[in-house]
């Protein structure tokens, strides 16, 4: 096991990450990071530092600060000024939506994965999904998030106990299982527990953090602003893209249940018109011809039915 910059010397991964690190980063960008930041200087280091700790060393981390107004900007500045990866652009205020929008813009990778700020990575990330998607020809490789960190979590904030930073095992990619399909609506869904899914294969939720994909497939589909719930109008689009899915459902990724973020600080009333324009938008695009049948059968049963339900609900709660 090990944390962030403290790779075993002996390690096939450091010496890879160490290998001609400055050609591989003029030559060629395997992998775009898309971060929005947004006061969060709290946890951006983390997050960078989860980056600059992987065990692949070809990439360009494309952080907008959205207006910050918390010392987040000098930390990005920071480390942009001691590693010309770390591109970092100064905006104002104008929501996770339109940074992420403006982000795309600037992708020049191979791959694009994204990431929120108050969230980190495992090391070996990069590495594993490259392996996948490159040896399958795929469009993405999905994983997952690290339930156990969150669980943990949120169980140190209720104890009002600090956050912490677990250990990573190293991962030996060569007994990684995998699923590889060319037909994500079999895996795709909404629900937290499908009853006609595999659960080791399935695609659970609309998070834009939980993949890694081939850039020339998503790059243009951009997020809705001004609203919560956008990435559900945008996974819905990104799906009719993917031709082929490798599906490892590792748990590369480190969610941060952040109760300061802008999902929890939303008043109820703002959440409900939020997903009731993320539907309307979601719906418009599966009535484009291009879409088969097949698609929009699944698409619904597996995420404008569950989203219905969820608006439902929460227009039968009292703001």
């Amino acid at each position: 096991m090990w944390g962030f910059g403290s790779f075993p010397e002996n390690s096939v991964l450091l010496l890879k990450a160490r290998k001609f690190t400055k050609l591989l980063i003029i030559f060629v960008i395997m992998i775009s990071i898309v971060i929005p930041v947004y006061n969060v200087s709290r946890y951006l280091s983390r997050c960078l530092d989860s980056i600059l700790a992987q065990s692949v060393s070809d990439w360009e981390a494309i952080c907008v600060d959205d207006g910050s107004t918390d010392g987040s900007s000098a930390v990005l500045d920071s480390y942009a000024a001691n590693d010309s990866r770390i591109k970092v652009f100064h905006t104002t205020n104008q929501g996770a939506s339109r940074a992420r929008n403006f982000a795309l813009k600037k992708v020049t990778g191979t791959y694009l994965m994204m990431i929120d700020s108050d969230d980190f990575i495992h090391p070996q990330t990069f590495e594993i999904c490259l392996n996948h998607i490159e040896r399958n020809n795929s469009d993405a490789v999905m994983f997952t998030y690290n339930r156990k960190y969150r669980t943990l979590t949120i169980i140190r904030h209720f104890l009002h106990l600090g956050d912490y930073l677990p250990l990573f095992p190293l991962i030996d990619d060569s007994k990684v299982s995998e699923k590889v399909s060319d037909d994500i609506f079999e895996w795709a869904t909404e629900y937290s527990h499908p009853e006609d899914i595999d659960i080791r294969w399935a695609v659970k939720h609309c998070q834009p953090w939980r993949g890694l994909f081939r850039a020339e497939r998503i790059k243009d589909i951009t997020f809705i602003p001004e609203i919560i719930y956008e990435d559900f109008p945008w996974w819905s689009e990104v799906l009719l893209q993917l031709r082929k899915v490798s599906i490892i459902n590792l748990p590369l990724y480190f969610y941060y249940p952040n109760t300061k973020g802008y999902i929890f600080s939303s008043s109820q009333q703002y959440r409900i018109d939020s997903l009731r324009k993320a539907i309307d938008s979601a719906e418009k695009i599966y009535t484009d011809e291009s879409v088969t049948a097949y698609q929009k059968q699944m698409w619904t049963k597996n995420f404008l039915v569950p989203f219905r339900n969820k608006l439902a609900k929460k227009t039968s709660t009292p703001l």
